[in-house]
């Protein structure tokens, strides 16, 4: 039962009541939650258990203010906005989408649509040539009458050895020739427009350099067997025979398809240097590559104008070997420039220089050599020397 001086029935510790200067203050709480820049400082202790008489009275906890938390950046591991991409990631990433991807029929009938062009191509410049036939068969058949005349053998004239040959060769053969080196750049474009949708934009840019580089060495190793090479052979083959009573009887269909042989093959031969630009710009080989195994590309060319020279003379195995190593070095050159433009490099124009200072002084050494040696002379037109 409480008593009278203590209402409540409290009593103290020691048994006694409790007065009113005993009690241990009481805790305020808050429903509120505490505020995201305030912490409580865990260095001090609160006990809740009732103070004796003579102890100290615990401070309430102290709430300390810190500066807002700073936004969080993507190396904090939080939900804060991405970092960009580098640049050079952009850029492959728009180059990627650019590409053109299609399935395997697609690529079917992309290659039946770019033929077809090509043929649309080579009959329009066919009906053209129909038109300057025998003006053409004059220029064809002037490389035979030259040899003809040049070892003496009288009328030079080419034999037509059954009824059909000279309308076969005159009328269809001749004029699908002359179609081909015509529409060179129409089918080389279409040979680029297959290709340049598996390739990157930047690399999509060379379109219109690779249909003129290409055109051009094609036409320009046409232009070399018609003029050199091929009157060359010619002379030599028809003179073979003339010291042991043999006469020379060309069929005109026989002349044609050697014509036709050697000025064809030796214009591919001068792709030689867009073949080399493609395998670079493919990945396939690099410039360091092919420096390395430049000697091995050389020996191989010596050995092909070995074969396809019709004489044992030096003079003319260079004159077939020399242009192909021109042409291989070119690609090799030009393939670096594609290496430069991919590492935004410049180009070395001191190392140039000196190569080419380098090859002048080789070309002019060469010609000393033939004229002081092996009793070459100039003369006024192509080969420029001649015994």
């Amino acid at each position: 039962m409480a008593s009278p001086e203590d209402p409540k029935g409290e009593k103290s510790p020691a048994g006694g009541p409790v007065s009113p200067n005993e009690h241990t203050p009481a805790v305020e709480t808050h429903a509120e939650e505490p505020s995201p820049y305030t912490y409580y400082d865990e260095s001090y202790t609160y006990d809740s258990s009732p103070a004796t008489p003579a102890g100290p009275v615990a401070p309430p906890p102290m709430a300390v203010s810190v500066p807002p938390a700073a936004p969080l950046t993507p190396s904090s591991g939080g939900g804060g906005h991405k970092k960009p991409p580098p640049k050079e990631e952009r850029e492959e990433d728009d180059e990627e989408e650019g590409m053109l991807r299609m399935s395997f029929l697609g690529h079917l009938e992309e290659l039946r649509k770019r033929i077809f062009l090509m043929l649309i191509g080579v009959a329009a410049a066919f009906m053209v040539s129909l038109t300057f036939c025998e003006d053409l068969w004059g220029i064809v058949s002037a490389p035979a009458v030259a040899a003809l005349t040049t070892l003496g053998i009288k009328p030079p004239e080419l034999a037509q050895i059954t009824p059909m040959e000279a309308f076969n060769v005159i009328w269809f053969k001749l004029p699908t020739l002359v179609a081909i080196f015509l529409s060179s750049p129409w089918i080389l474009y279409q040979v680029w427009a297959f290709i340049a949708p598996g390739l990157y934009k930047k690399e999509r840019r060379f379109a219109a350099p690779f249909v003129i580089c290409s055109a051009g060495l094609f036409i320009l190793g046409g232009c070399f067997a018609y003029f050199v090479a091929f009157r060359f052979g010619l002379t030599f083959l028809l003179g073979i025979g003339i010291t042991k009573n043999v006469r020379p009887l060309i069929s005109i269909n026989e002349y044609f398809d050697m014509f036709v042989n050697v000025t064809l093959g030796i214009a591919v031969v001068f792709e030689l240097p867009i073949l080399i630009f493609f395998l670079t710009l493919l990945r396939v080989v690099t410039p360091k590559f092919l420096i390395s195994h430049s000697r091995y590309a050389i020996l191989g060319i010596v050995i092909l104008a070995a074969i396809i020279t019709p004489t044992p003379d030096v003079f003319n195995l260079m004159l077939f070997a020399t242009p192909m190593c021109i042409l291989f070095y070119a690609g090799i050159f030009a393939s670096y420039l594609l290496v430069l433009k991919r590492e935004d490099r410049t180009l070395p124009w001191k190392k140039i220089g000196l190569i080419t200072l380098i090859v002048v002084l080789l070309i002019f050494g060469l010609c000393y050599v033939a004229v002081s040696r092996f009793h070459y002379h100039y003369i006024a037109h192509w080969p420029f020397l001649a015994r």
